[in-house]
């Protein structure tokens, strides 16, 4: 997700560039003319790709983050357990 997320900013981002630098004056994106409707559908497809990828990097470390959480709480259980078995081995299940 969160790949994804950094190749959508990216991509985002290099299409506002790309449109700023590249125009002279004139509505052209990529060597192509372009009118009014087409310079805003474009400006907004690259705005919602920014947003997504912005929200697919949250939402990946968020859950990455949780996952991690997760693990150390389950060696923390896991080490208990084996001191409270006291060979070191884990206890039989209930």
């Amino acid at each position: 997700m969160i790949v994804l997320g950094v190749l959508l900013i990216a991509g985002g981002s290099l299409a506002v560039a790309v449109a700023l630098w590249s125009s002279s004056g004139s509505a052209t994106f990529l060597g192509v003319d372009l009118g009014a409707t087409t310079i805003f559908l474009l400006g907004l497809a690259a705005g919602l790709a920014l947003l997504w990828g912005y929200w697919l990097v949250k939402v990946g470390a968020r859950r990455s983050w949780r996952l991690r959480r997760e693990n150390r709480q389950l060696r923390e259980q896991n080490a208990r357990a084996s001191r409270r078995d006291g060979n070191g081995e884990d206890p039989a299940p209930l």
